[in-house]
Order: structure tokens, then sequence, then C-alpha cells
């Protein structure tokens, strides 16, 4: 297959790396002691680096690669531009619903779409640039961090001493051990958008979310896409119709999935890798151009001699931390995916500013009380925050659920948007909000409403008070506390409200 020449080269991609990696940055001169030293320049670590040197903190900020960290070098900005490109090609073969004509001829421009998505990166890597950061006064040193003693740490031969300090190194993708696959070659998140052009016939080998997403992409943009994933259920974290609702969706668009399976051995043949699956000892074989693997990432903590500073790890967990992010060196504190699960960029971000305030103003956030909420983009998306319904019987908690249908709602069928549903959950008899789900075209959007009113303590009833524009999809949220607030409605305030209203 053809390939952009290198990790960091093509349309957009010098920009880039004067932004997240300077060709000949000179390392600062240290000043001293550091208020705050951060390991990884991520979102968890760039996060906190600028915010601490915003309120005045004498900030060192350590990077070994590149600022932006997996979220912008290989994950959610890049892909979600591709994403974007599948969906346009999607939409255009559903014309005629629109009362427009599909094109005769449709070639998805893959090499097109990837430097588009290179650009966005660029743009994107403005907002924690080196120059950004070293406006406001960190001290920005590329190189290899390590360890020397409970308070200090080298890079590159350089010493640096802290005074309290941040380890953000995030996560990297786990070795992959199947034979043959190493000698056939394949893709994963670091090279998947080195593509020029794109492959008949593709693998993906692991069905989490972003195995889900990028399949359904593929299939989008012409790609016969098949999934093998080990799980016996498809996207097992989600409630039963929600992923089945996805899975039809992927089936639609010519994924092909196969539950319960593993990747056992990997071979070229005539130009093709031929790939043996198991599924309940019973052994099929696959011809395809191209394998991706997507078999999830683990803590990157390999090389920062952290037994020097006492702190506490393992290989799975990753750092070791409390409830407030600290770890057992009381100077050093984790954020982001290094030490916590799930492993989303927002997390990163809001575990950066927690231990800035934990870190160095004494506060007391607990990473426990934080509402977080999450969305596997395909199309349509699902996203969720709170409890699942589950979850809140096995605590003993009464659940009442209040459901919409997106065929229900006016936009939705304006724009022909109508798969999906939005279901929150109440404790029953209240109308305090325990969880919802969210599956239509622009879940992602929509839950940050109940996310914000689970965080304030708003109620589904208050909820039903509050207008929003109209015509939009959001109108599901409203109509589900509609259907809440009627609920409260009983015999007796019916019989009064009729009283009133007769002797009017």
């Amino acid at each position: 297959m053809n390939r952009l020449p290198g990790d960091a080269a093509g349309d957009g991609d010098d920009e880039l790396l004067a932004n997240v990696a300077p060709p000949d940055w000179p390392p600062p001169v240290p000043k001293g002691r550091y208020t705050l030293l951060v390991i990884g320049g991520g979102p968890a670590g760039a996060t906190a680096a600028h915010e601490a040197a915003l309120l005045g903190a004498k900030v060192a900020l350590v990077e070994r690669h590149w600022l932006g960290g997996e979220s912008l070098s290989h994950g959610s900005v890049i892909t979600k531009s591709v994403f974007r490109t599948g969906r346009f090609y999607a939409d255009m073969q559903d014309a005629e619903i629109f009362g427009a004509t599909a094109p005769e001829v449709c070639h998805p421009d893959v090499r097109k779409a990837v430097l588009r998505a290179r650009r966005v990166r660029q743009r994107v890597s403005q907002q924690f640039s080196a120059a950004k950061l070293k406006a406001i006064g960190v001290d920005l040193f590329f190189g290899e961090a390590r360890f020397t003693g409970p308070d200090s740490i080298s890079v590159d031969g350089l010493e640096l001493r802290f005074s309290k300090a941040m380890i953000a190194t995030g996560a990297r993708r786990k070795p992959v051990d199947i034979p043959g696959l190493v000698e056939a070659g394949y893709l994963d998140s670091t090279t998947a958008f080195d593509v020029l052009s794109l492959p008949r016939r593709i693998l993906v080998i692991g069905g989490g979310s972003g195995g889900c997403e990028g399949a359904q992409a593929l299939a989008r943009l012409g790609c016969h896409t098949i999934i093998a994933m080990s799980e016996a259920l498809f996207l097992p974290g989600e409630e039963r119709d929600s992923a089945a609702m996805v899975s039809q969706a992927l089936a639609r668009d010519g994924v092909e999935i196969h539950l319960n399976t593993t990747a056992a051995r990997v071979r070229c043949e005539n130009g093709c890798k031929i790939v043996d699956l198991l599924n309940d000892g019973e052994s099929t074989t696959v011809s395809v151009d191209e394998i991706f693997v997507g078999l999830g990432r683990e803590p990157a903590v390999a090389g920062l001699d952290l037994e020097r500073a006492g702190i506490a790890y393992d290989a799975v967990r990753g750092v070791h931390v409390d409830d407030f992010l600290r770890t057992s060196n009381k100077r050093v504190y984790a954020a982001g995916d290094v030490c916590l699960e799930p492993k989303f960029a927002s997390i990163a971000f809001a575990s950066g500013r927690m231990v800035v305030a934990n870190a160095l103003f004494m506060r007391r956030r607990r990473f426990s009380a934080m509402t977080i909420p999450w969305c596997t983009y395909t199309d349509p998306e699902i996203a969720h925050v709170g409890m699942y319904v589950l979850e809140a019987r096995e605590r003993g908690i009464a659940v009442k659920t209040f459901t919409v249908q997106m065929h229900e709602v006016d936009r939705a069928i304006a724009d022909g948007e109508e798969a999906g549903f939005v279901k929150i959950h109440v404790r029953e008899g209240s109308g305090k909000i325990l969880g919802a789900t969210i599956v239509a075209r622009h879940a992602g959007e929509m839950i940050n409403e109940i996310s914000l009113a689970i965080v304030t303590g708003v109620r589904l009833g208050t909820l039903a008070k509050v207008l929003r524009a109209y015509p939009t999809q959001a109108e599901a949220i409203r109509m589900a506390a509609d259907r809440y607030r009627a609920t409260r409605l009983n015999r007796w305030w019916r019989w009064l409200a009729r009283a009133w209203l007769t002797i009017r």
C-alpha cells in the first residue's frame, strides 16, 4: 500500500511540528526548585502546566515526543475528521431521501480525507503549542524523564528538582502476540493514517468503541470491513438495546461482525494476508489486504524509574493513586491514562485540573465524585452518563426510566435522523437523575445537558421548564422530562385542579 512518508509528514505537518515538537528547541535553564513539575505533555499534563502557570506557579513540563498526546497525534482529533468524511459519503448515498439525486459515480478519495484530517490536527495543535506554554512561563523540556529521588528527576542528564510533581505519561498500545502478524505487517492507531489508498478488504481485530467507529468509517469509504472481537456480546459495556441499534447500523453499512472470535495466526499468500479465526473451537479463514489491530492500551510506566521515588505502580493499573490522585510519594500526583480508567481525553483534562487544585492549593477534590459522560462515535452515536439501570438495582436503588424515541422528535424527523432514543433514569419517587443513555446521531452533544444536570443537582422536572430553541433534537430531553412530570400529577392533584377550574 502507498503511505505518507513517516509519522510526521504530509500536508500541514511542518506547522504541526512547529507547535508540538519544534526542531532545535533549546532546553531552558532550570529555575531552581519548581513548584510543579509535570511529566508528559498530553491532555492531562499540558492542562495542568497551563493552569498552574496562569495561577503563578513556577512550572516545568517534560515531554518525550510531542505535545498533545495520543488524542492529538493518532486519536480522537484525527479519527473524527476521517469519520466525518465517511458520514459525508454515506449521506450522499441517501440523496433521494432528501429530495436530491445521488451522484452516478462517487469514489471516496482516501488520500484527500487523510490530508484533511492532518490539517485539522495541525489547527488543533495550536491550543497548547510550545510557544504558548513558553509565553505563560512554562519551562518546556523535550526528552526522557527519569526519577532520581523522591523530589528530583533527570532529563537527558539535566537534573530538575520539584516541590510537587505530576506523572501524566498516558498510555501506549498493548503488545500484540498473534503468530505471523508482525511478519505480515499490520496497521494500528499510530500508522492507520499514513495510508494513501483504501484496501479492498480489511480485518479489524478488537471490537471496542474505537474498533467499531473505525470499521464503520472504513465501510462507508468503500472498504469491505470485517470485525473480529473476542467478546461474546457486541459492545458488552452498553445496554443491549443501545448495542443492538449500533450493531444493526454497522451491518447496514456492510460491516461483517464476528463475535466470540479471536485471530489465531496470520500468513501471506499471493499478496494477501490470510488470517485464521477461532470461534468456539471452530476455525475459519479470511483473506484480506490489510489488518488493523486495536486491542487497547496500557499505562506508560516503563523507563521512569518510579522505584527511586518510592512510587507504587504495576503494568496493568499503572501508577497507583488514591482518590485525590496522590501517589505513594506524597510529593507526587498522577493524572490521565497512566493511572485512571476509563481512558478518555475528557478525564485526562479534568484530572489534570484536579491535581493542580489538590497539590498546590490543598483542595480535597475526589476523583470518585466526578461525573463522567462518554460517547461511542458510531452513527448513530451512543452516549451515556451516570448509572445504568442494572448498576442502580445492584445498589438497591429503585429506578424509573423515561424514554423518548427519536422518531417522535420533530427535528429528528426533519433531518431524517430518526434512529435512536433518549432514556433518563431517576430515583423512583423523586426526580433525582441517576443516569441517562442517548442513542442518536448527535448523542455526544446531547448528553452534556444531562451531565450538567447531574453535577448541579437539577432534577428531571426542572429540565421540563428549560426553554430550548425549536426545532432541535435536544427537545427529546424536554419530552422525557414532560413524561416524568405527568406521573407527578396524581389523582388528588388532578381532582384539585378540576375543582379550582370549576370555581373560576
